[in-house]
Parts: C-alpha cells; structure tokens; sequence
C-alpha cells in the first residue's frame, strides 16, 4: 500500500497511526496536495488528503472512507468499537475532532503557521492565532474530563477517537502550541499515547526549517 500525505496533517496522521496499530506496512509518499498534480487529482478529484493506493493499485480518498476500508480489510485489530454503542461514541468523538477541534484549533494553527510558510502566502494572522490559543483549553479539558472518566478517550477500547486526537494534538506539539502544565489529565493521556509504537514514525518527523519543541519526540514527557 502507498499512502499520499502531509506530515503535518492530522487527518494524514490519524491514517498513519491506524496503519501501524493494526500491522499494515504501507509506503508514506508525500504529496503537495496545492500542486494539484494530475496524477494525484485522478485519485482524488478533491485534491485533498490523504489517499490510500491499496496493493491493487486502486485508491481510497478521505480520511473516514479510508477508516472504514482498513477496518473492513483489516478486522482483526478493531479500532472503530467492538459493539454498536463503543462503535457510534468512537464515531462521535472521532467527528468531534476531524471537525469541531479542527475548524476551531488545528486547521487555524496549521494554516497561519504552516502553510502560510510553505505556499508562501504571507505572515500569520495574529486574531486567528490568539483564537486558537484560546479554544485549545476547552478542548484539552474536555480530553482531560473524558481520560479521567474512561480507559480511553470513547471507552474502555483504544479506537479511532484516540488516534485522531493524538494526531491533532500532535501537529500541534510540534508547533509547540499545546499548553500542557495547564491540562495534566490531558497530558498524562497523551504521554500515554505518544509511547505506543504506532507513534514512532511521526514523532521522527521533521520540516525543514522548522523544528519542534524538545519535549516534542520524549516519551516521558
């Protein structure tokens, strides 16, 4: 399997976890998606990431569709619950943060401090980074409520609602915008997460040019 990505996109790297924690090997091919390769665009009309090419040749784009596959191909594993209730709060949260965590914190970040960087596109919008800083806390709290309520973040499972909670989070670690000292229910949960093997691979990540923060790559935190 060849995966189309960007290292520092959480939908990117909630497919990369996924893959490990299930056993896959798959070749990781960056893609400048903003490009709009006509290769990559036959893939995926949208143009966006990620997409999975399986051992066939064939792609599956988007990060849900791509879920859904792997767990069907791959059942063995289970990442999206083992009952219909595990299953639709794993959904849920999963939803939570590809969506609601992303429009209000990572996707503001990321396109302020990242991308605006790499496209060339001028200097970051101080408003939206201020607006992100501040609606990090209500979602570090809401991780840190629900880690000291469950085994994990949608139960007593790991699942997909984990996994894509470490990959927002992990993006922006490595921009060094997570106030951790202030949420340490939450950083216990991460510390926990980030020790998995599944996190290996990106937390080697590096961008030229830009570093992450020391703490970003320790497994004790």
């Amino acid at each position: 399997m060849t995966l189309y990505h960007s290292p520092l996109s959480p939908p990117c790297r909630t497919v990369r976890i996924m893959l490990a924690e299930k056993g896959i090997e798959a070749v990781l091919q960056e893609e400048k998606a903003w490009e709009r390769r006509e290769a990559f665009l036959a893939m995926n009309p949208a143009g966006t990431l990620p997409v999975l090419e399986d051992d066939q040749g064939l792609p599956v784009a988007e990060l849900w569709p791509i879920c859904e596959f792997l767990e069907e191909v791959f059942p063995e594993r289970p990442l999206i619950g083992t009952d219909p209730y595990a299953r639709a709060e794993a959904r849920r949260l999963l939803s939570w943060f590809e969506h609601k965590f992303a429009h209000e914190v990572s996707e503001l970040l990321l396109e302020e401090k990242v991308v605006k960087r790499i496209t060339r596109r001028g200097q970051p919008d101080s408003g939206a980074l201020r607006a992100a800083r501040h609606n990090i806390r209500y979602h570090l709290d809401y991780v840190g409520w629900l880690s000291e309520r469950r085994s994990w973040l949608a139960g007593d499972e790991l699942s997909v609602a984990d996994i894509s909670a470490a990959a927002h989070l992990s993006c922006l670690d490595y921009l060094g915008d997570v106030p951790w000292e202030d949420f340490p229910a939450a950083k216990d949960w991460y510390a926990r997460f980030k020790s998995r093997p599944s996190m290996r691979s990106l937390l080697s990540d590096q961008l030229p040019g830009l570093s992450p923060p020391a703490h970003y790559a320790d497994l004790d935190f």
